[in-house]
């Protein structure tokens, strides 16, 4: 389950993402609304915001009492959860290696982040360590079967890769079993009035970093039409699918 991942690259990309990216974060509003639904209803007072983007579940952990420490890669987000107000503390961290001391943490919160991690295991094992013996953890992130749309339709076109592939849902779930932590999932498709649509939604929250590099081209107008023309659709628009996977502490 290990990857290698370019950290400043994906930095960068989220960066470049943060001044648009509540205006772009459907998926992450579902993702962290289901996530709050498995959320105790007791829990203690310190929270860890594990790749807070910009603050949008931190401040609302805050409003909730919660003394919240926002954690993020990348800079940008970070201050741009500062201009939000989101929460007490703000740090630049890495999920991979948590600047946090052990069991000083009652709640990690982690919504739509550890699919940029190197390794999932591991990246629990960081939560676990901050976390207090009685703490709680939840965490969402994408399973296999996401963005499968753009694939299909890059596959006409091309044999590069236009999108990440994620890992299976055996695979976190394994990872989950290991934390005792209860793996659930669910599928989603959003959909859009057109192919670049899409694509934008994409770019609007950094998600557009792949961990092989891109080649280079540019999106012709040519190009374009022939995606279009290869994207999967129903009578509601052009479709994105993701595959959403939680891990919540057995109670």
């Amino acid at each position: 389950m290990t990857l290698r991942v370019d950290k400043q690259a994906v930095a960068r990309a989220f960066g470049r993402a943060a001044s648009h990216y509540d205006a772009h974060a459907a998926l992450q509003r579902r993702s962290g609304d289901a996530l709050l639904a498995r959320a105790p209803a007791h829990s203690g007072l310190q929270l860890l915001d594990a790749g807070c983007g910009t603050g949008w579940y931190s401040r609302l952990w805050r409003e909730r009492g919660k003394q919240v420490t926002a954690l993020d890669l990348s800079v940008q987000m970070l201050q741009q959860a500062r201009d939000n107000d989101a929460a007490q503390h703000y740090l630049t961290g890495d999920i991979d290696a948590l600047p946090l001391a052990d069991n000083t943490i009652d709640l990690v919160w982690s919504n739509l982040a550890v699919q940029w991690s190197e390794d999932l295991p591991g990246a629990l094992r960081q939560f676990r360590r901050v976390l207090r013996p009685d703490g709680t953890l939840l965490f969402s992130t994408l399973g296999d079967g996401s963005l499968q749309e753009v694939h299909e339709a890059w596959s006409h076109l091309d044999a590069l890769p236009h999108a990440n592939r994620f890992l299976s849902e055996s695979q976190i779930a394994a990872a989950c079993h290991a934390e005792q932590l209860r793996c659930s999932s669910e599928r989603v498709t959003l959909h859009f009035p057109d192919a670049l649509s899409a694509m934008r939604s994409l770019k609007g929250i950094g998600a557009t970093h792949l961990h092989q590099g891109r080649d280079g081209q540019s999106l012709t107008r040519q190009r374009l039409n022939q995606l279009e023309a290869h994207w999967p659709r129903d009578r509601h628009g052009y479709r994105l699918s993701y595959h959403l996977i939680y891990g919540v502490t057995l109670s």
